[in-house]
Order: C-alpha cells, then structure tokens, then sequence
C-alpha cells in the first residue's frame, strides 16, 4: 500500500488544501502527519477539519503539545504568541482531537515521529549512520526542522517530508512524501500565499510573522 506522509502543517490551510489535492491526484487515499498542525498560521480549526475529513493519522509535535498543554516554545516568544492566539480560537473539539495523538507511530518496517529518537517531540534531529546504528527499523521520517530530505545510512533510510505550511529549506512550495513499502519520493506543491498573509493581517500579525513564506527561509526576517 502507498502511503502519504505530510509535517508541519502549522495552521496553513491553504497549503495544506494544495498538498491534499495533490495526494488525491496521485490516487493516495492514506495519509500520515508527523506533527505540528498547531503553531504560526492562523486556520488551526481548518487544517483540523480537513486531516479528520480525508481520516488523516496523526502524531503529536512540539507545537501541538504546547497548545494542548498550556506550556509554550522555550526558543521563540513569536511562537509562543501565535501559540496564544490559536488557544483563543480553537474549538473544544479540535482541542481534545489534538489532545489524543500519540509521540509515535509504526507501520510495518516504517518509524513514524515529529522528533527524533532521543525527544521524539522537540529533537532536531541530525541524521548520520551513527545516530541509526543501534536501531533496528529499516525506514525512519520525522519532521520538525521543516527541511526536506531523503538519504540512506547504512542500509536504513531516512526522509523528512519537509514541511506543509513553512518550508524552511528556501523553497517556498508545501513539501510531502510518498512512501510505497519500500521506497520514498519527494514532492512539492506550489500554492498561492497571499491568503495565507491576508490571514495573519486580520489576526492581527506583521509581516515580520509570515514574510518568510515568500522565500521558504528558515529564520523571520526583521
């Protein structure tokens, strides 16, 4: 069975939609979230509604524990405010949705995290054949880092997904993966991200909180 594998979402609804499109074209009806559909991006409620319509597994990450749990991002007070935003929004439902994912998820030979081994929900994780010498599993994704990347260590092979809603590896269209049983293939999505903006506007956010999205850039810009 083929499967799709999505991170990263972060309240992105217009990504997100232009990712599921794509997975639909490609006639992938399994799809898998490795975290973060909380955090930055204002529609959390949305992205909620689309994953548990198109029956979307999830696994929880560090922005989603951070909602669900009251505490915040101990790195970015910028975070920590969207964060504080999406608590004044989000419905009950959605909330206690969020509430129940799991810190991992294993399908077959496949390891699922939004981590990495030693924190699978806030390690950014730096994959080298030592870091996956002592496990058993033949293929590992996580998100987190919001990079894209597929490479093979001695026999076990890693892939990120990148990220949906904010790519951070200067490239401005939502990232995904598909996974067949036995190998990974990288896809991007272009989408249009002027709504994106026009949201954070009406919640009242500066550029400075999604101008980034306009390059695919890893840092705010000031």
């Amino acid at each position: 069975m083929t499967i799709a594998i999505i991170s990263d979402v972060h309240g992105n609804v217009t990504a997100l939609q232009a990712v599921l499109d794509q997975i639909g074209k490609l006639g992938i009806s399994q799809i898998y979230n490795l975290g973060d559909v909380a955090g930055y991006y204002p529609r959390v409620n949305e992205c909620c509604t689309l994953l548990r319509k198109h029956n979307v597994v999830s696994i929880m990450g560090n922005h989603d524990w951070y909602l669900v749990s009251g505490s915040g991002c101990p790195r970015s007070k910028s975070a920590n405010e969207c964060i504080d935003y999406q608590r004044k929004i989000i419905t009950k439902e959605n909330l206690e949705w969020i509430s129940n994912f799991k810190v991992m998820h294993k399908l077959d030979d496949l390891i699922m995290i939004h981590g990495g081994l030693n924190d699978p929900i806030d390690e950014y994780l730096k994959p080298s054949e030592t870091y996956f010498a002592k496990n058993t599993f033949k293929y590992f994704v996580s998100g987190h880092t919001h990079k894209q990347l597929l490479k093979e260590y001695d026999g076990k092979v890693y892939c990120n997904p990148g990220s949906v809603g904010q790519p951070r590896d200067n490239d401005s269209r939502a990232a995904f993966a598909v996974f067949d049983g036995e190998s990974f293939e990288l896809h991007r999505v272009e989408y249009d991200i002027k709504p994106v903006c026009e949201d954070m506007q009406k919640a009242g956010f500066s550029e400075y909180y999604y101008k980034r999205l306009y390059k695919g850039s890893e840092h705010f810009h000031n």
